[in-house]
This record gives C-alpha cells, structure tokens and sequence, in this order.
C-alpha cells in the first residue's frame, strides 16, 4: 500500500461540499426550506479555508523536510524556486 502525506486541505473541501450536498437533500426531502443562495458562501468560504489550510501545510512540510535534510548534512533544497 502506497503511504502518502496528510492533506488536510482537501478534508476540509470534502467537508463543506459534503455540508452543501447535505443542505440541498434536506431541502430537497422537505426537511427545511433552503434558498438556492444559501450554499454559495458555504462553498466558497469553504474552498478557501480549504486554500488557506493547504497553503499553511505545504509551508510546514518545506520547513520541515529544509530542517530534515541540513540536520542529515544533505544538500540543503532551494526554496526559492
């Protein structure tokens, strides 16, 4: 099995579309009335808390894997480009 970093950003996209879908079938099974402008600030405000995460994980992982490789005396990344 392949392993792979944690992506947090992408939970928290899954989460508020996840969020949306759920508001329109409660609308949709007659549970609640939901106007059809209601689901746009929570997909966008989600997409970029989404943004926002994912932005502040790649910035910790270039921190850590810059600090990683001078602590084992390896050639140190440019993280320039």
């Amino acid at each position: 099995m392949l392993r792979h970093r944690f992506q947090p950003g992408r939970l928290v996209a899954g989460f508020f579309l996840t969020l949306a879908g759920v508001i329109y079938a409660g609308d949709a099974g007659g549970l609640w009335d939901t106007p059809w402008f209601v689901v746009i600030p929570v997909v966008v405000g989600g997409l970029c808390t989404a943004g926002v995460v994912g932005v502040c994980t790649r910035a910790v992982h270039r921190r850590h894997g810059t600090l990683r490789a001078a602590k084992e005396g390896g050639p140190r990344a440019d993280l320039s480009a």
